[in-house]
């Protein structure tokens, strides 16, 4: 037994790509105004409580220059000890200027954590916090499997959708009445033009069929005349 394949409609996998298309160009953009690879951060901790809370977004430049970076800065490393971490602190103070070296605090942290908060050299260092979103971070606990793929699954349900009544309602305009169509004025025009032909061509008619009744009746008058002229003709004859 074989079950028959459904293709994806053409329109549906026209929207994805255009989706698709425009989340990467917005994506791309975004990295080059901001100058790193993740212009977005969540807080994950509290070490930076009440400044930072968790689940806060951090937008991040990258643009900020290391160089240019003072006590009081909150930036955004990658943990000196092996890079497999990314932390948000606060300078809390410069070690050394060539090349420079700072170390950091969480503010709600007691001290300075060794292989944490320092050395930090611009290798580890990705961006100074330029804006912060509160709690705008719950959304992407709520995007986590399964959620995710159920809201995918439901967005692209919808576009199927959209494709079906699209092409349902194509296919009833095609077998619809002409004169039910959306253009009344373009056949009431067209039955005009034919009125205004058929009323012309009765008038040629009439005027035709009058023109020949004037014919007859000169012709019958030139007759007449004809036939007086003779009956004269013959009196005069008849009297001599």
């Amino acid at each position: 037994m074989q079950l028959s394949k459904k293709s994806i409609p053409k329109g549906v996998i026209k929207d994805i790509i255009i989706v698709g298309v425009g989340v990467l160009i917005i994506w791309i953009g975004l990295q080059v105004a901001f100058g790193t690879q993740n212009p977005f951060y969540v807080v994950a901790s509290g070490s930076m409580i009440p400044v930072l809370q968790v689940y806060d977004v951090l937008i991040v430049q990258g643009h900020e220059p290391f160089e240019d970076i003072e006590i009081g800065d909150i930036i955004v490393f990658n943990r000196p000890s092996d890079h497999n971490r990314v932390i948000v602190h606060r300078v809390a103070s410069i070690l050394d200027d060539d090349p420079k070296t700072i170390r950091t605090k969480g503010d709600a942290n007691p001290a300075s954590i060794p292989g944490t908060d320092f050395p930090i050299t611009k290798e580890e260092y990705i961006g100074k916090v330029a804006y912060v979103l509160p709690q705008v971070g719950y959304v992407t606990q709520l995007l986590k499997p399964p959620i995710n793929y159920v809201i995918i699954a439901i967005v692209i349900g919808i576009m199927v959708i959209k494709q079906v009544a699209k092409k349902k309602n194509e296919k009833e305009i095609s077998f619809s009445d002409p004169l039910d169509s959306e253009k009344p004025d373009t056949i009431e025009e067209i039955s005009d033009n034919v009125r205004i032909k058929r009323d012309s061509k009765r008038s040629q008619q009439i005027e035709r069929s009058e023109h020949m009744k004037s014919s007859d009746d000169i012709e019958k008058k030139l007759e007449d005349i004809e036939k007086s002229v003779e009956e004269s003709e013959t009196d005069e004859k008849g009297g001599k």
